[in-house]
């Protein structure tokens, strides 16, 4: 009798270590993929050829002053003893001191991230909502003008610069029409107006129930968020467009349409159903790639985000900032991938 509860015991407890191993090994992928993003930040901050310490004392700094600067910095340590110490300080949430204004990066990037993440967001939710519909229908209707016309947009979206276009939009809208707000996040009025919860204007707005404020945010943040928008659409639609041409001649769906189900059924309910995993790798992809890459366009905006704040960082030579917003940027996409995993095994039971 003994021998034949133990194996049931085992049998019992299988599920949970099969969960214990699959963190495990998340974990150590995420713990992997920061090591090797801290690696190659290391190594960009020790060969560019920009002296960290002069930056610091300055130039007429004398042979003493520079020196002690040297050591109370560890340049005076072996390589690899200063990795371990660069580590150490990252996972400490420390990046050093911004050269520009003197200020803890870290406080920095928590003051620009959020006005990044809102553009972006935004941008990303108009991709969806405009361009999966887009997609689908430009799939189920191959070769129609609807058809053309998606297509033409993707090829717009995909070979217009953004700054060009950003550029041009300014011009048209804000400039001759009068219709959106101009750069920045809001009007110089309210500044500082709303106090800062979670450092996006739109929802601290919200939340101190100040309207006006929103209505002058939303009208500064809809033209870039929807160039943004233009560019995940091009990205997010042509892709859909394309798994749902896989799926429409599928088997399945030529006997679903033989058994007499409402055509709303078949595409929806079973083509769109089963794109829906692929879909979030895409999804996930494009927000990643507007957090990342939404730097032209926060320029041309005057928007106060992480990438305007790493590209005056660079053209400043503070590599204290850059490579502390690098490093969060690719946290940022290791955190997108983990959370699309976790869809897949929502939306697809064959990936538990």
């Amino acid at each position: 009798m003994t021998a034949l509860v133990e194996p049931e015991k085992r049998r019992q407890k299988s599920p949970y270590r099969s969960i214990v191993i699959k963190l495990l090994k998340t974990i150590g992928t995420i713990a992997v993929t920061m090591l090797g993003l801290l690696f190659v930040t290391f190594i960009i901050g020790r060969v560019m050829p920009i002296d960290p310490v002069i930056s610091i004392v300055g130039e007429r700094a004398t042979q003493e002053t520079y020196m002690a600067a040297y050591k109370a910095m560890g340049l005076d340590q072996p390589i690899v003893i200063q990795f371990f110490y660069y580590i150490w300080d990252v996972l400490n949430g420390d990046f050093g001191v911004s050269l520009l204004n003197a200020r803890p990066v870290a406080e920095d990037i928590l003051r620009v991230f959020p006005a990044t993440l809102e553009l972006a967001t935004l941008g990303t939710i108009i991709g969806i909502v405009i361009g999966v519909p887009l997609g689908v229908i430009a799939a189920v209707r191959r070769g129609s003008w609807i058809d053309q016309i998606t297509r033409v947009l993707t090829l717009v979206g995909y070979s217009m610069p953004i700054f060009w276009l950003g550029l041009i939009a300014l011009l048209i809208f804000y400039g001759i029409l009068g219709w959106v707000g101009g750069p920045g996040r809001v009007g110089i009025f309210y500044v500082d107006v709303v106090p800062s919860v979670t450092g996006m204007i739109l929802i601290d707005s919200l939340i101190d129930d100040n309207w006006t404020v929103f209505r002058d945010a939303m009208s500064h943040i809809i033209l870039p968020a929807s160039l943004l928008g233009y560019y995940s659409l091009a990205y997010i639609s042509r892709m859909t467009r394309s798994f749902m041409l896989e799926q429409m001649s599928a088997e399945y769906i030529i006997t679903a349409r033989v058994k007499g189900l409402p055509e709303r059924t078949v595409i929806w309910g079973h083509a769109f159903g089963n794109i829906k995993v692929q879909l979030i790798t895409v999804i996930a992809l494009s927000y990643a790639g507007l957090l990342e890459g939404s730097v032209l366009t926060e320029i041309i905006f005057a928007w106060p985000g992480i990438g305007s704040y790493i590209t005056t960082a660079l053209l400043s030579a503070d590599m204290n900032a850059v490579l502390g917003g690098t490093v969060v940027v690719g946290l940022v996409f290791v955190c997108l991938n983990i959370f699309s995993e976790l869809l897949y095994k929502f939306y697809d039971p064959r990936a538990k």
